[in-house]
Order: C-alpha cells, then sequence, then structure tokens
C-alpha cells in the first residue's frame, strides 16, 4: 500500500475525539453549572480548584484541533494538486463562516432574531483554511518560519487598542453594534495567532509521510514537547514577555500557581499556545500504537467531528430547556440576549455537571458511530467531506 493509499492513522482520530469530547465538558459547565455567570472560573484569586481544572484543562482543544486540522490538510494533499487543495480548503473555510453565522449562532443563542453574532472557533478555523490556501504554496521551511513568527512575535501587539472591527479581527478580542445597533458582533476568536496554528500543523503533517518513521517521529514530538515546556516555563516565569496577564503570588502557594497557569486564551497568547500544544505534541508522539475499546471510541467523535460538534450544542441547548422547565426557572431562560451567559439562577453542583457531560457524551455515540459508518462506506459522497 503506497503513502497515497494508506488508512488513517489512528493517533490523529484518536486525539481529535478526545478533544471533542474534552471541549463538550467545557460547554456543559457553561450552561448547566450553578455559577457561571457569577465570576470568572479561572480566576486563581477566588475559582475553586476543581473549577479552576476543569475550565484550564480543556484549553487545550482549539489550539489541538487547529493544528490537527493543518496536519490533515497536508495529507490532504498528498491526494491533490496544490491548486485542487487550495480550491478545497477556500470551499471548505467559507462552509465553515457561513455555519458559524447560521446553524452554530442559533445554537448558542437560541435567538431566531439573531440579535448577537459571535466569530469564535469554527469562524477562525475557516478563515485558517482560506489563509493555508495561500501558505501552502510557500516551500515548507518559509511556512514554519511564518508560523512560527507570528506564534512568538503577536504580542507585541497587545498594546495596540484601535477600538475598530478590523483591528478585533486581526488580533483584539471585541463586541460593537453593526446593522443599525441592531445586532452586537462579537470577535472571540481573532485570527492572529490562530492562522499560524493551522500553518505550522500543516508543516507537521510531512513527518507522516510513510519515509518518515514511526519512532524518529516519536523522538521529534517528544523533543518538541520538552522543548515548548521548557520555553514555557522560562518564558512565564520571566513575567515580561508572552502573555498580556502577568502571574502574582497570592496568599496561597497553590493559588500562586493557579494564577502561573491561568494563561490568555482571547487572543492566545505565546504562553497559552506553548503550554497546551506541549500535550499536543506528547500525545502524537506517544499514542500511535494504542488500542483497545477506549480508543476506538474516542476515535469515533475523531472521525466525525464537525458533525458531533452540532450534535452536541443543540443537545446541550435543548437539554437546558427541558432541565429549566423542570427545576422551576422556565424554558426561556435558556434564551440569550447577551454574550455573557447567564444562567438566572438555573444550575448544578459541579459533579452533577460531569454527569451530564457523560450523558450527553454516550448519547451522542450511537448517532456519531452510525454517521461514521455510513462516512466510510459512502466515500464517493463529495459533501460527506463538509460534515
Amino acid at each position: 500500500m503506497n503513502s497515497l493509499t494508506k488508512p488513517r492513522i489512528a493517533s490523529i482520530d484518536l486525539l481529535k475525539g478526545f478533544v471533542m469530547v474534552l471541549m463538550a465538558l467545557d460547554h456543559t459547565r457553561d450552561y448547566f453549572y450553578q455559577s457561571a455567570a457569577f465570576f470568572d472560573v479561572s480566576n486563581p484569586a477566588h475559582a475553586t480548584l476543581p473549577v479552576y481544572l476543569t475550565r484550564i484543562m480543556t484549553h487545550i482543544c482549539a489550539p489541538t484541533f487547529s493544528f490537527l486540522a493543518g496536519v490533515s490538510a497536508y495529507m490532504s494533499g498528498k491526494r491533490r494538486t496544490k491548486a485542487d487543495l487550495s480550491v478545497f480548503l477556500i470551499k471548505r473555510g467559507l462552509w465553515l463562516i457561513f455555519m458559524e453565522l447560521t446553524i452554530i449562532a442559533f445554537a448558542w443563542y437560541l435567538n431566531v432574531e439573531f440579535t448577537n453574532i459571535d466569530l469564535a472557533v469554527i469562524w477562525v478555523l475557516g478563515v485558517s483554511m482560506i489563509a493555508l490556501a495561500g501558505f501552502i504554496h510557500l516551500p515548507l521551511n518559509a511556512i514554519l518560519m511564518i508560523s512560527m513568527l507570528l506564534i512568538a512575535g503577536h504580542n507585541l501587539l497587545d498594546s495596540i487598542h484601535l477600538n475598530t472591527v478590523w483591528w478585533g479581527i486581526l488580533h483584539e478580542v471585541f463586541s460593537t453594534k453593526i446593522l443599525g445597533g441592531n445586532i452586537t458582533l462579537t470577535i472571540v476568536y481573532p485570527i492572529v495567532p490562530w492562522i499560524a496554528v493551522m500553518s505550522l500543523g500543516y508543516y507537521f503533517g510531512q513527518f507522516y509521510q510513510s519515509s518518515f518513521g514511526t519512532e524518529h517521529r516519536q523522538k521529534l514530538f517528544n523533543l518538541i514537547a520538552l522543548g515548548s515546556i521548557v520555553l514555557f516555563l522560562l518564558i512565564r516565569g520571566a513575567n515580561v514577555y508572552g502573555d498580556p496577564v502577568p502571574w502574582i503570588r497570592l496568599h496561597t502557594t497553590g493559588r500562586t500557581v493557579m494564577s502561573f497557569f491561568n494563561v490568555n486564551k482571547y487572543p492566545p497568547s505565546l504562553c497559552y499556545l506553548l503550554l497546551t500544544l506541549t500535550f499536543t505534541f506528547l500525545f502524537l508522539a506517544n499514542s500511535e500504537k494504542w488500542r483497545g475499546k477506549l480508543v476506538d471510541f474516542f476515535c469515533v467523535f475523531g472521525r466525525v467531528p464537525f458533525f458531533y460538534y452540532i450534535l452536541h450544542l443543540y443537545t446541550i441547548r435543548i437539554l437546558g430547556m427541558i432541565l429549566a422547565q423542570l427545576t422551576g426557572y422556565g424554558w426561556e431562560s435558556a434564551i440569550q440576549h447577551n454574550f455573557e451567559v447567564d444562567l438566572k439562577g438555573f444550575g448544578f453542583s459541579l459533579p452533577v455537571v460531569y454527569l451530564i457531560w457523560i450523558a450527553i457524551i454516550l448519547a451522542l455515540y450511537p448517532l456519531c458511530k452510525k454517521f461514521d459508518r455510513y462516512k466510510q462506506g459512502h466515500r464517493e459522497q463529495w459533501w460527506l467531506s463538509y460534515l
């Protein structure tokens, strides 16, 4: 079997599936945790450790999936010309942006008036694919240099605040009224440095070619992970550059450590990406030989990520409406009119949130498995690649 027809790499599907399942925990906490509206759950000054860890560990999801999207684009490019791959990435990117503004926007707010538009993770994946459509025509080393420059250097822009939509799209979380003040546009995921995370993944896709041995890849990725975490500790420890929110010494050692690891996600700081991509490289380096039912379980979600993403959002929101009605708060409390989640008193303890999360994952698994089987049995259906 040659490199152009080799089967999917299980470790990539496994990691995709793992982060997708973990992502659902963060979203479940958003809508079911009783205190989500009252304080920043990762604020080291007063967050409880279980809630803090629940939030912090889900930081790995977005950068890991963006990186893996780049890896997948490289491998897809082995079956296409560069021109065909560019067209495919542009079409896929535009489709994701459209979905963010419609189907996904409704899932977040359940507001038929669409008075809120968020440019969030699906939007930035779409834009990153469109940017990657241009990057792929550059030499791989040039792609690496540009990616590293954007990731390492973008925090130099932290002090610039232009208060415009275009600057927000580029590098700053920003909210404004548009279309005569009828719609609130919130830019949650600026494109820099997210586009560089995907292009970095594209560069590393070359190491999954059949000519590059598994043991060599494992050693390389472990070495990169080690270097990444060392760089994180040095840069974060210096407390001078790499994150717009410096860590501070608090009244206990534990809370000081919490402050140290409370890195900025919006936009993702250099420290944030060093920390989260350390996990990505470690996982990819050491999971290729993993087998078993649990691996198969996560791989199902990893092979149908977008299908699962939409399903899990609507499942969380519909279940929230049902539980709000059953507990006396009224299903209307699930409808949002602002970016901040306002539970209006509704919610549960963290252990119950975890149980709800597990129940959601188990309920969605049969649907995802069925769709996965359909995809694998109907590879000739072009439209399946958009789900």
